[in-house]
């Protein structure tokens, strides 16, 4: 393999390759503030650890802003910021969303930035842009208990708005690519019991989850990320992605279990808290029962999610470096 893409081309055509890819990704606080230093964030941060794929990190309300929401840097170790302001109080506020064009300020910038990201790496490493389910927009624009009791209360008006989202992260989707991305990073968080009942989850979120991996299918790399502990993995078990990210090592199911019921990618292996609070060796040793365990075929090494920012430059290191040959004196390159 001569270049990140033939890498997780191979990969995801279940070839022999010349080593199992790794990908870890993480927020970039204040930077995520505008296009230009986002990007430069990204263009960084590859440049340090030189992954196989780029996963373009936004702050999450990237996809809502343009609807008058509003947030704030508190200073979250995930680099995650605070939502300050909803726009969703009354059910009624849902049907008054208007539909966004993907050349609202706040999506056009997240553009600006994929194809300053895509110039600057140009065409051999892969490149996904993060899109949130339209469930997941929801919590955004009316606050989780919000979203819930109108969900139970007034299913028809939710229903309502989820169309307005999917309807204009479809046109966000359609713009990205032709800024250049390689996929999407489709996350999903409302797939997990302690957040709706498996009935709830499928009736709101799944022809909306389809409707948005349709609209992105011209895409060669999509991953699906599930969120959070007790996801209802059979549940999405025939999305058509090409790519499944979870928290492995911190929930379920395992590497061996998945594999069972997922025919594309895995993606993971490594836990956060391995490799924000322990050595680089463990890190290692960690990154080699996870290669083990899914024997380095159709996997991706990385995370369950994304990488805290405290985590120290030598875990990170150790992550890249561990699927890279050992020397013949048992060290790293």
């Amino acid at each position: 393999m001569t270049t990140h893409r033939e890498r997780i081309a191979a990969c995801l055509r279940g070839e022999i390759i010349d080593r199992v890819p790794v990908a870890l990704w993480r927020h970039y606080p204040v930077d995520d503030q505008a296009p230009d230093s986002l990007a430069t964030a990204h263009l960084a941060f590859q440049a340090t650890y030189d992954f196989d794929l780029v996963k373009v990190t936004p702050a999450s309300s990237f996809s809502v802003k343009d609807w008058g929401v509003e947030d704030a840097w508190e200073g979250s170790t995930e680099g995650t910021r605070r939502y300050t302001k909803h726009v969703i109080d009354q059910p009624a506020d849902w049907e008054r969303l208007p539909v966004l064009d993907a050349d609202a300020p706040h999506l056009a910038s997240q553009l600006v930035c994929l194809r300053q990201i895509r110039r600057e790496l140009g065409p051999d490493t892969p490149i996904l842009q993060t899109v949130f389910s339209p469930l997941a927009q929801a919590k955004h624009l009316a606050g989780d208990e919000t979203l819930l009791a109108h969900l139970r209360r007034h299913p028809e008006a939710v229903e309502h708005g989820l169309k307005t989202i999917t309807e204009s992260t479809k046109r966000f989707i359609r713009a990205a690519a032709q800024a250049g991305i390689d996929g999407i990073f489709y996350a999903v968080q409302h797939a997990q019991a302690a957040v709706l009942s498996r009935e709830e989850y499928v009736g709101f979120g799944r022809a909306e989850d389809l409707e948005l991996l349709k609209a992105a299918d011209e895409l060669w790399c999509n991953m699906l990320h599930l969120h959070g502990e007790n996801v209802y993995f059979d549940a999405v078990k025939d999305y058509p992605a090409h790519i499944i990210n979870w928290h492995d090592r911190e929930s379920g199911p395992t590497l061996t279990e998945a594999r069972d019921q997922w025919g594309g990618i895995m993606c993971g292996g490594l836990g956060r808290r391995t490799l924000v609070y322990e050595t680089a060796a463990s890190v290692q040793a960690e990154a080699r029962g996870a290669v083990a365990e899914t024997g380095g075929q159709r996997f991706i090494l990385s995370t369950g999610c994304v990488t805290p920012i405290i985590t120290p430059h030598g875990n990170l290191r150790a992550a890249r470096l561990s699927v890279e040959p050992q020397t013949p004196t048992g060290g790293m390159p």
